[in-house]
């Protein structure tokens, strides 16, 4: 076994190496220099973004598309806290994101004495909004730290970890011990959670005999798309995706009604089901918007999350495991000599042709209230749908436009193929999380889809896309303002102000930070602009400009 000298920093660079990282996002500071001089040295691709929470953003992208950990390096302080934001999104939506900063020395006072960055409990404001804040005391220590990290994102339900370095440790030189296998400490080989037998058996019983099943499936599926299309055709089951699950199932599969399980035709679909089948899904407020679901006596619940498996919904069969591996389980015991099923030889699934035409009739209806509540937002929708190409990558901002319009309108065909910060409900996620899942996806169209409101939180990060060279159409959907939050005065018959806004040219903007701009006032022009951008050698912004209801401003002006 060898034994290297190496810097924290140097130890941190390589402990990520062994660990498969080959980009990080992240800005360049006082206190972290000792970790950026050994990034190009060991092989890592460093993007450079504008702002802290936009450099989490990106790794948070990153992540939901790769199936990799994204990872942001930041410095201290101001920095590590512009990035808490983006390190709370991914632990609501289940990232695996790891961040990593200096921290004060580690004899630093106890009550401070006025460091630059000094914060007064860095670590604990971390660890308030990620899985873990872990902070090391010796060079020796990085490699198993990093370790633990990938362990804690990895292991069982992904969430994101803060790796702290002591100002001091990053620059202090130590001897680092090889292991026997190579490299100073080898990554983790994580098993995939099994089931326990006699519970996938009470599952099977619960399934066998169903007659209207129904299977809502979240973003804790998104590693078993082939295994849900197996098990799905051989129940002949509706399938209904949150926010987080679009695309698992592709949207044009004959037993797929798409994202928003919120809607009155899911409803009235689950209501109708002998049995509801939950997939790593929380079935959150977020999801379900106006209350929960009719599941009782009929919900059966597989989640990698113990926790998750008995939040918001009651289950009458609580499978606890990797998605995956569950439902391969179930289907190859449904498939078993013991139990009988009705394959349906016209379409290949339970109930064949009869029951497919049930579930298209369920399809026209949630299409029909999913269309109802987005109409606002159609002319946009469609103009997308048809543009987009069928692997394309659509990166939403919290915008009216995106969960009113895009999220049950906008078909999606592929596993993390549409973004979106559900829980946590950020604005300004959009355009970064986009710039991160292009640099993880070169060869993949990726579309960035914003409100004029939103993307002024992160605005600034059109340069770090024009810098990159990417071929990215931002579209910016500009209503004046803070749409959904005026609305909502208007409904509480509340004065109308602070929420009207308008005058920015985007276009302008774009160009002024090295992208193209084009300003459009009519959706149908939409898909040519899209088009177009996504074949050009740098970012286009795209800005549409909307015509706000006279109603808004005046009442605004009238109450100011």
């Amino acid at each position: 076994m060898a034994i290297v000298q190496m810097t924290g920093g140097q130890a941190i660079v390589s402990a990520l190496v062994e660990h498969g990282v080959d980009t990080v996002f992240g800005i360049p500071g006082t206190h972290n220099l000792e970790i950026y001089r050994h990034l190009a040295k060991l092989g890592v691709r460093h993007v450079n973004t504008r702002h802290e929470q936009g450099a989490g953003y990106a790794a948070d992208g990153y992540a939901r598309t790769t199936g990799r950990v994204g990872v942001a390096v930041v410095t201290t302080g101001p920095a590590v806290l512009n990035a808490s934001t983006a390190l709370a999104q991914s632990w609501s939506d289940s990232v695996p994101v790891l961040l990593i900063s200096p921290g004060m020395p580690l004899r630093h006072p106890a009550l401070g004495n006025g460091l630059l960055h000094e914060a007064r409990d860095q670590q604990a404001a971390l660890a308030a909004v990620g899985a873990a804040s872990l902070r090391v005391t010796s060079v020796e220590e990085i490699p198993t730290a990093v370790a633990q990290a990938f362990a804690l994102m990895l292991g069982g339900r992904p969430r994101p970890v803060h790796l702290e370095v002591p100002l001091d440790v990053l620059a202090e030189v130590a001897e680092i011990t090889e292991a026997a296998q190579g490299g100073f400490m080898v990554p983790l080989v994580l098993p995939r959670s099994v089931p326990d037998a006699c519970v996938v058996a009470a599952a099977v019983e619960r399934l066998v005999d169903a007659e209207r099943p129904v299977v809502l499936v979240g973003g804790g599926a998104k590693g078993a798309a082939d295994e849900l299309r197996e098990f799905v055709e051989l129940l002949g089951a509706a399938v209904v995706t949150t926010t987080n699950g679009k695309g698992v199932l592709p949207e044009d599969h004959p037993l797929a009604l798409g994202a928003g399980i919120h809607l009155p035709a899911v409803r009235a679909l689950v209501e109708d089901a002998d049995v509801v089948v939950a997939i790593g899904t929380e079935l959150a407020p977020a999801d379900l918007w106006y209350g929960p679901l009719p599941l009782a006596g009929k919900l059966v619940r597989i989640d990698v999350d113990p926790v998750a498996l008995i939040t918001n919904a009651r289950p009458d069969v609580a499978v606890v495991g990797d998605a995956a591996v569950v439902l391969v389980s179930l289907t190859r015991v449904l498939k078993g000599p013991d139990v009988a099923t009705d394959a349906g030889a016209a379409a290949g699934t339970k109930g064949g042709s009869e029951r497919e035409a049930v579930i298209a009739r369920s399809r026209e209806r949630k299409q029909a209230d999913a269309r109802a509540e987005g109409a606002e937002w159609l002319g946009i929708v469609d103009a997308l749908e048809s543009c987009l190409p069928r692997d394309i990558i659509v990166s939403a901002d919290n915008a009216m436009a995106c969960y009113y319009g895009a999220v049950t309108n906008l078909a999606t065909y592929t596993p993390g193929s549409f973004l979106f910060p559900t829980g946590f409900g950020t604005l300004g996620y959009g355009l970064p999380a986009a710039i991160g899942a292009k640099v993880g996806n070169p060869d993949r169209p990726v579309l960035a889809m914003l409100g004029d409101g939103g993307v002024m939180f992160t605005v600034q990060e059109l340069a770090a896309a024009a810098d990159l060279g990417l071929a990215l159409p931002v579209v910016v959907i500009d209503n004046s303002g803070y749409g959904e939050i005026r609305n909502e005065m208007l409904d509480r018959d509340d004065p109308v102000h602070a929420v009207t806004f308008g005058g920015t040219d985007f276009a302008a903007l774009g160009r002024s930070m090295g992208c193209h701009g084009r300003t459009i006032t009519d959706a149908a022009e939409l898909a040519s602009a899209v088009v177009a951008a996504l074949a050009e050698d740098r970012p286009t912004v795209i800005h549409l400009l909307m015509s706000p209801d006279p109603t808004h401003s005046a009442t605004e002006r009238d109450d100011a």
